[in-house]
């Protein structure tokens, strides 16, 4: 398509497909304590709740990947969206804290194929040029649905409950199915076999790069974010409280993601890494040094800051990679970073439940820091690796 004929904007369907799965993996953060209680578990295994559903969101999405480029991006996101309604009903209903672990699991492997879809979608239909503010654009969508969902959380999971803020996503989902329905499917790839597209991608010195990098960022960014509501809590902070809090994150994120154009107009793509990589460094070091309800608000609005910024540049590297390949390489993106996140969690979850949150916090930037320097040395080597297009 050229140019001239090339969509401006994210169609509003795949934006509200990508807000609905924001709003269902950042919901958890905020009802982690109450899950505890009400299920009479400890917050360690509460959280593996959130562990596991990052873990089948992040695995299944190569599988997600493959299949688009063989069936059409949105036939997968519908069928995608369909089972998130079914599981997501299911976690809302779960009994106990086993079942409700493996309803999360089967949920998180549904919205799992939402996000990377859709970002395949704009590398799909929008050209290089304007790539960046696409994806911008619908991470400003995925911003709004972040936001809410870790403000709405807690009060909700405080005066209603917890089931009720798992059965919301679900709902939406069923308006994203209908929404869908008439969005017209780009032009597909040659198709080739499911297994040799994988073996060619993971043979890709500079697919192996960004997928590496990206599983750190999502330890980082994602894995411990989820932890800076429980942090306000064992402060003896309410819920309410500590998912406003928190909710600088996407607050921060949507309002950052307006400013990447004009910073890549001034900076390139490394500085602009660079910049975003320092947010996450100088909020993980703020909450070391103490949680409170400005420390976490802060660190929350840097990461959004490093999300917006560093992660919109690692996603436009990862649709420029493999272009004969592109939903199995956005895939393996994906599925990356929140297997990143997933061991992130699961990782600092014993810390967590300790209440070390300054040796946390402390790690956490310190590897941060390295991952800044790897990420820039890295997209220098690939710039002055691959020919201008």
């Amino acid at each position: 398509m050229p140019d001239g004929g090339a969509p401006q904007r994210v169609p509003v369907s795949i934006a509200l497909a990508s807000f609905t799965s924001s709003v269902d993996r950042f919901a958890v953060s905020p009802l982690l304590v109450f899950l505890a209680v009400d299920l009479g578990a400890s917050l360690d295994e509460a959280v593996a709740v959130a562990g596991v559903y990052f873990l089948a969101y992040g695995f299944t999405q190569p599988l997600w990947g493959g299949l688009s480029d063989r069936f059409g991006r949105m036939r997968m996101m519908r069928i995608a969206l369909a089972g998130s309604v079914v599981f997501g009903l299911l976690s809302a209903i779960a009994p106990t804290l086993p079942l409700l672990m493996v309803f999360r699991c089967l949920t998180g492997a549904c919205f799992g194929g939402i996000i990377p879809t859709a970002i395949t979608f704009i590398g799909d239909t929008v050209p290089p040029l304007r790539r960046q503010a696409a994806l911008a654009d619908n991470m400003a969508a995925i911003a709004v649905g972040t936001a809410i969902a870790t403000a709405a959380a807690g009060v909700v999971g405080e005066t209603v409950g917890w089931r009720l803020m798992f059965a919301l996503p679900p709902v939406l989902a069923v308006g994203c199915i209908a929404a869908l329905w008439t969005t017209a499917e780009p032009l597909l790839p040659a198709r080739r076999p499911l297994l040799g597209a994988f073996a060619e991608a993971l043979r890709h010195r500079w697919m192996l790069a960004v997928i590496g990098l990206v599983f750190v960022e999502g330890a980082v960014v994602l894995g411990l974010l989820t932890l800076l509501a429980p942090a306000l809590q064992d402060q003896g902070l309410d819920a309410s409280v500590a998912g406003l809090a928190v909710a600088a994150y996407g607050v921060s994120t949507l309002a950052c993601s307006r400013l990447v154009r004009p910073i890549l107009r001034r900076l390139s793509v490394p500085a602009t890494m660079a910049l975003g990589g320092a947010g996450m460094v100088a909020g993980y070091a703020a909450v070391a040094v103490h949680v409170s309800v400005p420390t976490v608000a802060f660190a929350a609005a840097a990461l959004g800051w490093t999300w917006a910024l560093l992660h919109t540049s690692l996603q436009v590297w990862a649709t420029d990679v493999l272009p004969g390949l592109r939903g199995t390489a956005v895939a393996l993106f994906a599925a990356s970073l929140f297997a990143g996140s997933s061991v992130g969690t699961l990782v600092a979850g014993p810390l967590a439940d300790a209440g070390q949150w300054a040796w946390l916090f402390s790690a956490t930037a310190a590897v941060a820091a390295v991952l800044v320097g790897l990420v820039v040395v890295a997209q220098r080597r690939y710039l002055r690796s691959v020919p201008p297009s």
